[in-house]
């Protein structure tokens, strides 16, 4: 056993085993583990915790070097268990009340006097605290063809504590002792980790076994078990040895004679580990020889669920080709991304790469587990995979192989083989993969009847352009709200790849590797999942989520892209033999748009089963459409928002400095702030004022994440949106204060207080048509709700309809638009002569009021396509073509009638007999 010694880790190979980040470090929470590291120095050592009381009888306290504090050991791989399994240490436990796995990671390590102990750092996480345990239920599918753009569903977010420790490590007899508390509201939770972590293994010793005990049971963080037991796998100095074994004595030529349609790797620790993982959950097929022998390899008991999936969970993947995994087993019902790590329905196992058969091989070894500790044996299972270099309509997997027994058919353990194959549609498409299309005839005939007419003078999507992937929705009379995406796989021979179409769509070459043909093969993949279950039909099983692989024809001359698809449908259980678990008798049609399509769906089509009703695979046709853009329109679009972005910013600063004359026009003339209009000001300054404080997203729609185009102005937008709202509440300071300027200008005599009773008439003039106009903006919302369809309640993928708080707003920026109504009133009624407001000041806020509906204007003339509105957003203004012309002709008006009042007074525009009082004089009357 080797011993670690004082040196410097760097020199040591063994000390650190190279590990490869997998889909296990993948699925946990890194940045929580990096949080809680930060964190750990922010907080005392396990304060009030007795390490001695607790753990002397494990590994005893010991003295650290004088310069450890200088030079700790910071070696994240140091010690480290990644999603372990963790299960009731007593009998009378509830599953429901304990983590589904932990996570453990060292972040500091010390050398101590004693040359085997180390002092450790760590933090532990459990993952999924109160969580129930119920591994067979169906979960969404999460498809990694290419970045997600449609987030998951709310449940599947981590609910995980986290724990800082503390403690010892004898690397000699491979105790690991420690004591922490809980971060932040759970500092004053401790608990006690007890490890066997070895500083070397085997395969027969690769487990990690363990306990963690809570020392301060309560149900305020849902982790309410006494005491945990705890299984993972040790990821230190990995010794193999019955790999190279079975290598020589050649056991795995099974899969000799398919050699030549596999692929080669040659990237071993990046991607032949990739390419597994990237697999997810494989299905298994018995073979015909299962019926005559024991099909359960993991030798349960007879009448238990015989696994149908597999899952590849990687531990280590080295440079050389050897790797280590653990193969879970389950069934497909599991609807997962990944299996859970069960202990009895796991395989741990080592391999290595055959580079001259281009095949991965592993042996593999069964776990036993009672629930308290588990060990490794019978190491009776071989398994042998490997990458095909050729994919069809009706088999893409990415990897496929077998699993069997070393023992002969007369012997006890035996089992019949088992073959694996992987059902999803993942990215992993290596340079020499090819796709044959061996449907295309009957995908023809299939679609002879939906030819489309060739129109002069359209253009549609090529078909190697980024226009031919988009986002969808999915609907029926049965099933709604089902939202996924559509994407090539190959383009006649060539792949489809999104970084080789971007950024190249304008290069020569590119263009004329396009124009292939205006009919050309393609192959698709089609994805929609449901944040609920739902079925395809009744003899359907309940899903969240199917996959469509597809292949047809399209053409570029009417964008008609018409394919027959297939789809995994079958049951969650093992099937044995070639029973397919394929339906090919689906026809996808689609449509594509012109490449000058403005609104509007730029694609519509149809997903349908070419089954009688009365076949029970039959389901009704669905009808989708996507709201994804065209890249020359995403180009105008983010060119039309650039634009916006500097009309905001000049806006906003026009208005300073319209305000800024004012308040200069009221300093040099100070006899005139009375005659201001207090309501008239309190307009504007709420105008600035609510934006700033609600969000109402008048400035920046922040929400980019629901539509399918790449904003590489990101952070030129956040650094504007900054400077916007840094500008507007400059303008609400100098309103604010204009305002606490005229308020107490009228503080004075009596001639002061007849304008308060003039202002006083404004607010019972204009409160009434505020209100009545906003009723009416109430009722034409209600009219227009009623005669509109229903739309999908999914609205990733298109606007949504704009809500009664909405319109409110929208009449609200009517009303900011009118912003010299009060003031043309309050003229009226204190007969006013004073020119009150700068003309700079009524007339340039008027035009930047306005201006917004001169753009909008231009906007709907030119612009085919919105993505967001950054300046004249509908939401906070009515904007179309009336309104357009009559708020500006409105706008305009009231700045004339400001103009001829100040001129001319206040009740100039009214006929004199409305507004001259007539004087009664008394005449004396003579004495009789």
């Amino acid at each position: 056993m080797e011993i670690l010694s004082t040196a410097p880790p760097s020199q040591f190979p063994n000390a650190a085993p190279k590990f490869h980040s997998s889909i296990i470090s993948q699925s946990i929470p890194r940045l929580q583990l990096t949080a809680a590291a930060i964190l750990f120095f922010l907080i005392s050592d396990a304060a009030g915790i007795s390490y001695s009381d607790h753990c002397g009888d494990v590994v005893r306290d010991q003295t650290l070097l004088p310069d450890t504090n200088l030079l700790p050991l910071l070696n994240p791989r140091f010690l480290a268990l990644r999603h372990a399994h963790v299960d009731c240490k007593t009998n009378d436990c509830h599953k429901d009340g304990i983590p589904t796995s932990l996570t453990f990671s060292s972040h500091k390590e010390f050398r101590t006097t004693n040359d085997a102990v180390f002092k450790i750092e760590a933090v532990l996480s459990l993952n999924d605290v109160g969580k129930s345990r119920n591994f067979t239920r169906r979960g969404l599918r999460l498809v990694r063809f290419r970045p997600p753009r449609i987030p998951l569903p709310p449940g599947n977010s981590w609910n995980s504590i986290s724990y800082s420790l503390s403690g010892f490590w004898d690397s000699f007899s491979g105790k690991l002792c420690m004591v922490g508390s809980g971060f932040g509201k759970l500092s004053s939770d401790h608990v006690v980790l007890k490890l066997d972590y070895f500083n070397s293994s085997n395969i027969f010793s690769s487990l990690v076994n363990g306990t963690l005990e809570n020392l301060n049971v309560s149900d305020k963080n849902g982790f309410n078990q006494k005491v945990i037991s705890i299984l993972g796998v040790n990821l230190r100095n990995y010794k193999y040895e019955l790999i190279d074994k079975e290598s020589e004595r050649n056991v795995f030529s099974l899969l000799d004679d398919v050699t030549n349609v596999s692929l080669g790797v040659e990237d071993l620790r990046q991607k032949m580990c990739t390419y597994l993982v990237s697999a997810g959950i494989v299905e298994l097929e018995y073979k015909k020889d299962c019926k005559t022998g024991n099909c359960n390899f993991l030798g349960r008991a007879n009448g238990d669920l015989i696994p149908s999936a597999m899952y590849f969970n990687e531990i280590e993947c080295l440079e050389d080709g050897r790797v280590r995994f653990l193969l879970g087993f389950g069934d497909l019902g599991h609807n997962g991304y990944r299996l859970p790590f069960e202990p009895n329905l796991t395989l741990v196992t080592e391999g290595r790469w055959d580079r001259k058969k281009k095949r991965l091989n592993m042996v593999g070894c069964r776990i036993f587990s009672d629930g308290d500790e588990g060990f490794v044996g019978e190491c009776l299972i071989r398994v042998s995979l490997r990458f095909p270099a050729r994919w069809t309509l009706r088999d893409r997997s990415s990897v496929v192989g077998e699993l069997w027994s070393i023992r002969s058919a007369n012997e006890s353990g035996y089992f019949g083989r088992v073959a694996f194959s992987s059902i999803k549609n993942r990215h992993m498409r290596a340079t020499p993969l090819r796709y044959e299309y061996t449907e295309i005839e009957n995908t023809r005939r299939s679609c002879a009847n939906k030819t489309m007419q060739r129109g002069l003078g359209r253009k549609y999507p090529t078909a190697l352009s980024s226009d031919m992937r988009f986002d969808m929705v999915a609907r029926n009379r049965k099933v709604k709200d089902l939202w996924g995406y559509s994407s090539p796989l190959y383009v006649d021979n060539m792949p489809y790849q999104l970084s080789a179409v971007f950024g190249r769509e304008n290069e020569p070459a590119w263009l004329e590797k396009q124009n292939i043909s205006n009919a050309i093969n393609v192959s698709y993949v089609l994805s929609v999942a449901s944040s609920h279950y739902f079925k395809l039909s009744n003899e359907h099983t309940q899903i969240k989520s199917f996959d469509i692989s597809a292949e047809g024809t399209y053409d570029s001359e009417t964008g008609h892209l018409c394919m027959t698809g297939c789809m995994h449908v079958g049951p969650p259980k093992a099937r044995v033999g070639k029973n397919s678990s394929l339906d090919c008798e689906i026809l996808v049609d689609i449509q594509y748009t012109t490449l000058s399509t403005g609104d509007g769906d730029v694609v519509k089509g149809t997903i349908e089963s070419m089954r009688e009703k009365s076949d029970h695979l039959y389901f009704e046709p669905f009808e989708i459409f996507s709201r994804s853009i065209y890249a020359g329109l995403a180009k105008e679009s983010i060119w039309r928002m650039d634009l916006e972005i500097t009309m905001v910013l000049v806006s906003n600063t026009l208005s300073c400095i319209f305000i800024g004359l004012q308040l200069l026009h009221v300093k040099r003339h100070a006899n005139v702030l009375p005659l201001i209009s207090v309501v008239m000001l309190v307009v504007l300054t709420l105008g600035h004022l609510i934006p700033l404080l609600l969000n109402f997203e008048a400035l920046f729609a922040t929400r980019r994440n629901g539509m399918n185009v790449y904003f590489g102005s990101d952070g030129w937008l956040e650094v504007n949106e900054v400077l916007v709202r840094v500008i507007t509440m400059v303008a609400f300071l100098l309103e604010s204060r204009l305002l606490q300027m005229t308020w107490s200008s009228r503080s004075g005599d009596e001639n002061e207080k007849k304008l308060w009773i003039s202002e006083k008439k404004v607010i019972y003039l204009s409160s009434p048509l505020y209100i009545a106009g906003a009723l009416i903006a109430w009722i034409v919302h209600l009219s227009r709700k009623s005669h509109q369809r229903p739309l999908l309640t999914i609205h990733l993928l298109r606007h949504k309809r704009q809500s009664l708080w909405g319109g409110l707003k929208s009449y609200a920026g009517l009303i900011l638009d009118g912003f010299l109504f009060p003031q043309i009133l309050f003229n009226l009624f204190s007969d006013s002569k004073e020119k009150a407001l700068a003309p700079s000041f009524y007339v340039g806020t008027t035009f930047v009021r306005l201006l917004p509906h001169a753009y909008d204007l231009y906007r709907s003339h030119t612009s085919k396509w919105s993505y967001s509105y950054i300046y004249a957003n509908p939401r906070m203004d009515y904007y179309s073509t009336a309104w357009d012309i009559i708020i500006p002709v409105g706008g305009l008006i009231f700045a004339v009638l400001v103009y001829l009042q100040q001129r001319y007074g206040g009740q100039c525009l009214v006929p004199k007999r409305f507004w001259q009082v007539s004087a009664y004089e008394k005449v004396p009357v003579a004495a009789p």
